[in-house]
């Protein structure tokens, strides 16, 4: 996916980001793939203006059907339906969706979002692992939510040399081969946003009163392992854009999000591998979070400073009689700057600690709300 070419608030942010990205590693993003590479310490940048939509359109190559709004429940979202895919966890089965990758050509080639700022995760030991065999074995993957170092952030590391003797199963396994000398293991430098669905002791659960955006879940119906798909809840935000959400790092809140804890989603911040979000906690009524106006993206999903990954903000209309319906992030920015808005890290009963929350854009279509 190529990005689009956007006024932005601060020109010479995007300017520096595009240059410390796509050149100050190498001549290009695929050489940046093979080494460390650390993204500048720059805050993504929003957008004056929203590009408007081609018609809805999904963008994820494993997105099966979808539907922007349904007669079939009262809630006011739709639904999207992925093809899942299968690894093992200590010998039994892990089920997740593909939705971003950090390297194009991997993207372009599976049919995944372009997410460069997901190189991040390279600066520290930060994203999960799975490991991939090229003899047709299932992946292995390292944490499964419930595991401190949990994360829907995978790293792809290619394990060549494998016999049919060997039995590897879990990470623990493949990590001995290894050290063994049997197997040998290569970081591909691939980061990709491949969030679990169902794993071993527990899945997404399902919201089957389908009538608010949290209700008891995420799904529209139970993980289905025999057709291999997984049915999600279809959110809308601005600008342009419908997301699912699957986990965050707030673990004490996982369990009333419904989504599964991915406590070091948050060292994300940290590297710069996150885009920000703004949910709003009171003003004009509508669809999102807490009942109000569509949350707001700090970027665009198909630029260079957009991330699955947000830096969850909660703002809140000063004089609640005076709201409006904001449409991008310069608008909210502008209004906080003017004193309309408070800004909350997190939510209001958190601040000042935040935190991420992973939500996956697979669907494009222009704003319906307001």
């Amino acid at each position: 996916m190529k990005p689009r070419t956007h006024s932005l608030r601060s020109l010479s942010r995007r300017q520096f980001l595009r240059a410390g990205l796509l050149g100050g590693c190498g001549l290009a993003l695929s050489a940046c793939k093979r080494g460390i590479v650390a993204p500048p310490p720059i805050t993504p940048t929003p957008y004056t203006t929203p590009t408007p939509r081609p018609g809805p359109q999904a963008i994820v190559g494993d997105v099966l059907d979808y539907a922007l709004t349904s007669d079939e429940w009262s809630g006011d979202f739709g639904s999207v339906t992925f093809r899942l895919h299968e690894a093992l966890h200590e010998g039994q089965s892990v089920y997740y969706i593909r939705t971003d990758a950090s390297d194009e050509t991997f993207a372009q080639d599976n049919q995944l979002v372009w997410v460069p700022l997901l190189i991040g995760a390279n600066e520290a030991p930060i994203a999960n692992k799975l490991y991939t065999f090229d003899d047709g074995r299932l992946p292995v993957v390292r944490s499964i939510p419930g595991q401190p170092d949990f994360s829907s952030l995978f790293e792809l590391v290619a394990v060549t040399g494998a016999n049919d003797t060997l039995d590897l199963t879990s990470s623990d396994e493949v990590l001995g081969a290894a050290d063994a000398g049997e197997v040998a293991l290569a970081a591909s430098g691939i980061f990709v946003n491949y969030p679990v669905v169902k794993w071993p002791g527990g899945e997404l659960p399902v919201d089957d009163d389908r009538t608010t955006y949290l209700g008891t879940g995420q799904l529209l119906a139970p993980v289905n392992t025999a057709a291999m798909t997984v049915t999600f809840k279809l959110h809308e935000g601005y600008p342009g854009d419908r997301y699912i959400v699957t986990d965050t790092s707030a673990v004490d809140r996982a369990p009333n999000m419904h989504i599964a804890p991915s406590p070091s989603s948050w060292a994300l911040v940290e590297h710069n591998a996150v885009d920000e979000v703004f949910v709003f906690a009171n003003g004009i009524p509508g669809p999102g979070v807490m009942g109000y106006q569509p949350a707001v993206f700090g970027s665009e999903v198909d630029s260079l400073v957009w991330s699955p990954f947000w830096n969850h903000f909660t703002v809140k209309w000063v004089h609640e009689d005076l709201a409006r319906v904001l449409r991008n992030a310069d608008e909210v920015y502008e209004a906080i700057e003017r004193g309309e808005l408070e800004k909350f890290n997190g939510v209001p009963d958190s601040h000042p600690a935040g935190f991420v929350v992973n939500c996956p854009i697979p669907v494009l279509a222009d704003n319906t709300f307001g």
